[in-house]
């Protein structure tokens, strides 16, 4: 059975008309001849969205109810029984009432998709998963209902409905989006300009995101390689010179005049891996396209032009910024170079720009030298093989090998050219084939001692020596310096590999990872220096080592990252194969010291907000609720010693049980606080025994009425090791607080069962119940949810009960009661079991 298709109108804000849309699209497919039922569409009481809804078939609701309550859902099941070919879902990101197959109406959804059905449903952007945060920050509004983006971007038809955040405002005004008395407070707080300006932006820019990607698959699927532009796409050419900067400023200022423009800079390495770039200045080169907006690609290739332009049109380029040449005036000699090339192979639809700089007809450098990496004994070895091999091995046959024969002398002159470029590389070895060929002529070709050959046979044998010779010389260096090369890269790819593994899981600090910079290249010491601006002294961020240098000056190698942060190395100097990894480390301790920093802030601002969330809690606390009891009592004992009334002793009576409440509301006020600040001093010491809990839960009911409470707990039960006077205050807090919420006669249940080697205590209420990111906050102290009246405490209850239950080893964590309501659930360690009691005996007590 082929999947149903998913057609979705995205609102930029409510009240944009989406579901209006869908019932239109709805009424064209009727007219059609489609068969489309509306599954579930809520008008929400607007007129003209209701009157859509005529000539419209209509499926039942499902009713289910919910905490006293009836509410109406899809009914998936009928949906599925009836089978239309188009069904309509409104309100994608809904959540179901519990009790429904699904949590999610997308979930319902996907099952009306998988059965074949075609959906068209709607959602606004800012029920989008991923810019929870973002719509927050703007509105300051959390969403509470979401759909994940993955389950819109799966949908074949996304359909932006816009609307300008004034016509919308006029809408919302003329009371066809809100009930009258709602609309003022709906344009004075959600519907100011800014916020739906920003909304629709982010629509835009999401539908824009999707609509880019649609155009990537399409090209890809259909082979399509003419550049389409639909959108300004600049491709910057870096070469790793001086120049780059320029060519990356001169891209973003191209890229600003047209909307939507975009920079990406791409360096091209030969797949040799031997190149001249500075791995400094890319680095450079790379942070400052980064901090424009733009981002930076390394690609592998051995044609640069050919690699640029399939690196351009692969990402739908429309335009690609070189720079002149740097080369001089004979060096075009050996071609037209890279910007000429690019130019004409781009075709009409790539725009080329050459943009002139400082450096252009400088010259581009010599390359570094191959044999740099050998090593200054190898290369005296080497060349010593080239030279003074073939002489030392002329003696030798000359004199104690004289009649070997030409063959064998020429192999034997062949063997040591190879063993200086196994030492030296090449230059050694193309010494060895010229001083050995000179000297097979001079020494062991008749006529001896003459540049002449008499018989020409031997002329061809003397030039194919040499060539074998070059040959030779050239395939062993070429596999030697691949050889040193695949080994190089291995460790690179080692190095890199556990600093991204350190990334990833955010083990590495700063001075760990730089004592790991300077034990890899072997450095006496490493740090990480910066500066405030271009003027201000350097200072150290982080250092390891003896004596580390305090500024780049002073450092045998640095790196920068970014124009006020650098690595400072001193021991000796890198190579710059050596530098490309270095790069990697410098930027890694860049973010390794961010990190830090910004974490350090987040600790500090929690710790503020802490206190002074505390400090107002405290202040609170002792402002109403503990001078509300106070003010009971006062006026209280001030009735009874009035001398101008005549009191009753049933007047008495009451004032003394009003004096002795409010006495008891302060002790359990004051209690509180005084174990809250016992937790946090970490000075609550409990003494743990064996208890059996019908000996605790009474005595721990002692403060809420008799009829407020049915108790279930088993005498079967097995022992606790728990300290029983921490057990029942803890107990005590939290059916006191299941008693507040718990509506009039429907008294709060507290059970026992024992699980396993684990004794479970719930204390259940039919109460509002909490919400499940609610859950946890209600145990932080001064926290009271939802409607609780001033006076009813200061919201340590519940994080007091917390806190002792895990000071004896136990857990509280609270659960949704099936029907409606908060279930309590108080875990703890059940006893060993028992040994047989021995006789009591008497002990003396000591004072």
């Amino acid at each position: 059975m082929a999947r149903g298709k998913l057609r979705i109108y995205l609102g930029a804000a409510p009240g944009v008309g989406k579901t209006y849309a869908m019932l239109s699209e709805a009424h064209r497919r009727v007219e059609r001849g489609t068969d489309c039922v509306v599954a579930f569409v809520e008008h929400h009481g607007r007129s003209r969205t209701e009157v859509m809804l005529h000539g419209l078939e209509q499926m039942p609701r499902k009713e289910i109810e919910y905490r006293d309550s009836v509410f109406t859902e899809m009914d998936v099941d009928a949906v599925l029984a009836r089978r239309p070919q188009v069904a309509l879902v409104d309100e994608l990101a809904h959540t179901n009432i519990p009790g429904c197959r699904n949590t999610k109406r997308w979930q319902d959804v996907e099952e009306l998709l998988a059965a074949g059905i075609d959906v068209i449903s709607t959602v606004n952007i800012q029920h989008l998963e991923s810019l929870g945060d973002v719509v927050e920050s703007i509105t300051g509004v959390r969403q509470q209902e979401t759909v994940p983006d993955e389950v819109v971007r799966r949908a074949d038809q996304i359909e932006l409905v816009d609307m300008s955040p004034d016509a919308l405002r006029r809408r919302m005004a003329h009371g066809n989006i809100y009930k009258p008395d709602k609309v003022d407070a709906a344009l004075s707080n959600y519907f100011r300009p800014g916020n739906l300006t920003a909304l629709r932006e982010l629509a835009l820019l999401w539908v824009a995101d999707r609509v880019d990607e649609y155009l990537t698959e399409y090209r890809s699927e259909h082979r399509v390689s003419k550049i389409w532009g639909s959108r300004e796409r600049i491709v910057v050419g870096l070469t790793g010179g001086p120049e780059g900067r320029t060519l990356i400023r001169r891209a973003a200022r191209l890229a600003e005049k047209g909307a939507g423009g975009e920079v990406l800079a791409v360096y091209i390495a030969r797949g040799d891996g031997l190149t001249s770039a500075s791995p400094k200045e890319l680095a450079v080169q790379r942070t400052l396209v980064e901090d424009l907006g733009g981002t930076f690609h390394h690609v592998v290739g051995d044609d640069i032009p050919a690699a640029l332009l399939d690196f351009a049109r692969g990402v739908n380029a429309t335009q690609i910024v070189l720079g002149v040449s740097r080369r001089r005036t004979w060096q075009y000699v050996f071609g037209p170079g890279v910007g000429a090339t690019v130019a004409r192979d781009s075709g009409p639809d790539l725009d080329v720009h050459l943009i002139t700089h400082d450096e252009v007809g400088k010259g581009r450098g010599l390359p570094a030298a191959r044999g740099a990496r050998l090593g200054r004994a190898r290369l005296i070895w080497g060349w010593l093989a080239g030279i003074a091999g073939p002489l030392l091995l002329t003696w030798l046959l000359s004199s104690v090998l004289p009649q070997v024969g030409l063959a064998n002398d020429m192999l034997l002159f062949l063997t040591m050219t190879v063993a200086a470029a196994l030492l030296g590389g090449l230059f050694p070895a193309l010494a060895s084939a010229v001083v050995g060929s000179a000297l097979l002529n001079w020494y062991f070709t008749p006529p001896v001692h003459t540049w002449t050959i008499a018989d020409p046979e031997n002329i061809v044998a003397i030039a194919v020596f040499f060539g074998v010779a070059v040959s030779v010389a050239s395939v062993v260096d070429l596999a030697a310096r691949r050889t040193h090369q695949a080994a190089r890269l291995r460790a690179e790819s080692e190095i890199l590999s556990f600093l991204a593994g350190n990334v990833l899981r955010g083990e590495t600090t700063l001075e760990a990872l730089l004592d790991r910079v300077r034990e890899t290249f072997g450095m006496e010491s490493a740090a990480l220096l910066e500066r405030e601006n271009d003027v201000a002294p350097w200072t150290c961020a982080g250092s390891v080592g003896p004596r580390p240098c305090t500024s780049p000056d002073a450092a045998d190698v640095d790196v920068p990252v970014g124009d006020h942060l650098t690595l400072a190395l001193s021991g000796r100097v890198l190579p710059a194969e050596d530098r490309r990894v270095l790069a990697a480390f410098a930027a890694q301790a860049a973010v390794v010291l961010d990190r830090q920093r910004l974490q350090q802030k987040a600790d500090e601002a929690k710790e503020l907000a802490e206190g002074n969330r505390i400090r107002t809690a405290l202040l609170a606390a002792v402002s109403h609720d503990l001078r509300t009891p106070l003010a009971g009592i006062k006026a209280a004992v001030t009735s009874l010693r009035s001398d101008d009334v005549e009191w009753s002793e049933a007047d008495q009576t009451e004032f003394l049980a009003a004096i002795e409440g409010g006495a008891d509301r302060l002790d359990n006020l004051v209690g509180n606080l005084l174990d809250m600040s016992r937790l946090q001093t970490g000075t609550v010491t409990p003494i743990i025994r064996e208890t059996d809990l019908d000996e605790v839960i009474p005595m721990a009911l002692g403060g809420v009425p008799e009829d407020s409470v049915d108790l279930d707990i088993p005498e079967t039960l097995p022992m606790v090791d728990v300290d029983r006077g921490l057990l029942e205050r803890a107990v005590a807090n939290v059916v006191e607080n299941a008693v507040k919420y718990s509506p009039p006669g429907k008294p709060v249940l507290v059970s026992a069962s024992a699980i396993a080697d684990r004794l479970e205590v719930r204390v259940v209420d039919r109460g509002p119940g909490v919400p499940d990111e609610a859950k946890d906050r209600i145990f932080e102290p001064f926290q009271r949810y939802g409607d609780a009246p001033r006076g009813a405490g200061v919201g340590l209850g519940l994080a007091v009960a917390r806190g002792f239950t895990e000071a004896i080893g136990g857990t509280l964590n609270a659960e949704d009661t099936p029907g409606g309501g908060l279930t309590m659930v108080l875990t703890l360690p059940t006893a060993p079991q028992r040994r047989p009691e021995e006789p009591e005996r008497t002990s003396a007590v000591t004072t």
